[in-house]
């Protein structure tokens, strides 16, 4: 399968941090891929752990990195999240929340198990058209910038197999196993359907 006809999503909650990694690091190869979230606000660390900066999924990231500039431009840049909002830019102009999107993807690949199980409980929910299969997959990545890092490039890993693979529905099951032995990480799988 060529990696511009597998269509691919990668979920994390705010569509910031660790699915914008692994949207621009897939993009880079050449996979036709989108990114999103399933949080209901966008949320960005803040000068405390229990005050983030809180954000309509509307919200543009141009927006978001105008405002923390103005909150404490030295802070937020010290910390990285204006780099993380200035590669988000170059990539898309907004977050996108996956409960809202209606388009169809070959695999779906999620950063954490809480964001997996809405996923699924999302695509559970809707009315099925078409019955096409779609994979959920986690691979659960820590929301700091080296992990999401490190986890992209073991996205890309996986869109890779999948990509060289003659039948992604018999194979993704083995395919999942090997690079769970390579990367001594555990994955969750199911398949639900459009």
């Amino acid at each position: 399968m060529a990696s511009s006809q597998l269509r691919v999503a990668v979920v994390c909650m705010s569509n910031q941090n660790r699915s914008m990694e692994a949207h621009h690091i897939l993009n880079r190869r050449g996979f036709n891929v989108r990114s999103f979230g399933t949080g209901t606000h966008v949320k960005l660390p803040g000068r405390t752990p229990d005050k983030p900066n809180i954000y309509d999924f509307r919200t543009t990231y141009e927006q978001m990195y105008n405002d923390l500039v103005k909150r404490d431009e030295d802070f937020y840049r010290q910390n990285g999240i204006l780099h993380m909002l200035d590669r988000n830019k170059r990539i898309k102009p907004m977050p996108e929340r996956f409960q809202n999107c209606q388009d169809q993807f070959d695999l779906i690949l999620t950063c954490e198990e809480n964001v997996y199980d809405q996923v699924v409980e999302d695509l559970y929910s809707r009315e099925q058209e078409t019955c096409q299969p779609v994979h959920v997959v986690n691979v659960d990545i820590e929301d700091n910038e080296e992990d999401a890092t490190l986890g992209a490039f073991l996205i890309c890993k996986l869109c890779q197999y999948i990509q060289l693979s003659d039948d992604m529905e018999n194979e993704i099951d083995e395919l999942l196993l090997k690079l769970e032995e390579k990367s001594n990480r555990t994955f969750l799988h199911t398949v639900c359907f459009y």
